[in-house]
C-alpha cells in the first residue's frame, strides 16, 4: 500500500500549511501522545521514525505501523472530539514540523479550498491507516488464538 506523504498535497497547499509549521526535534523512545488524551497538535516528520500503537487489554501495547519522512503523525486533530485513537513514540531521534491544531483547524474554515485539500488528505490518510490498523490487529488475534 502506497504512503501518502505530505507531498501528496497540491504544492500550493503544502507550501502554505508548511508555513504554519514549527520546527521541532525529539529523542528516539519519546512518547509524543497516549491514546484517549488531547489531540492539539499534529506533526510531518522530516527525519526518523514514529510507531504508532493500541494499549490492548492486559496486555503490552502493539505496534500498528511506523511511520517515515515525509508521514503524518497524528489524524485525530481534525476530528471531533479531537482526542488520539491510537499511541505514538519515536524510534529514533525525530527532526519535525510540528502543527497547532486549532489553527490549522481555523485556517480550514476561513478558506474552504485549503480546508477540502488538507481534510482530503487527511481522510485518504485515515484510510490506509485503518487498514494497516485492520491487518495488525487480525495479525496479532491469530496469534493469540494459535496460543
Amino acid at each position: 500500500m502506497t504512503t501518502l506523504k505530505i507531498t501528496s498535497l497540491p504544492p500550493a497547499r503544502r507550501e502554505h500549511l508548511l508555513s504554519l509549521a514549527e520546527d521541532v526535534h525529539f529523542p528516539a523512545a519519546r512518547r509524543l501522545f497516549e491514546e484517549h488524551t488531547a489531540a492539539d497538535r499534529f506533526w510531518v516528520l522530516k527525519t526518523g521514525a514514529v510507531t504508532l500503537d493500541s494499549q490492548l487489554p492486559n496486555r503490552r501495547r502493539a505496534e500498528i505501523e511506523t511511520l517515515g519522512p515525509g508521514e503524518l503523525v497524528g489524524l485525530s486533530w481534525l476530528f471531533p472530539p479531537y482526542e488520539w485513537e491510537l499511541g505514538a513514540e519515536t524510534l529514533s531521534p525525530v527532526r519535525a514540523h510540528e502543527f497547532d491544531a486549532a489553527r490549522v483547524r481555523a485556517l480550514c474554515r476561513s478558506d474552504p479550498e485549503f480546508g477540502f485539500e488538507i481534510s482530503q488528505w487527511v481522510g485518504m490518510v485515515l484510510t490506509r491507516r485503518l487498514h494497516a490498523t485492520r491487518g495488525r490487529l487480525l495479525d496479532l488475534y491469530e496469534s493469540v488464538a494459535r496460543a
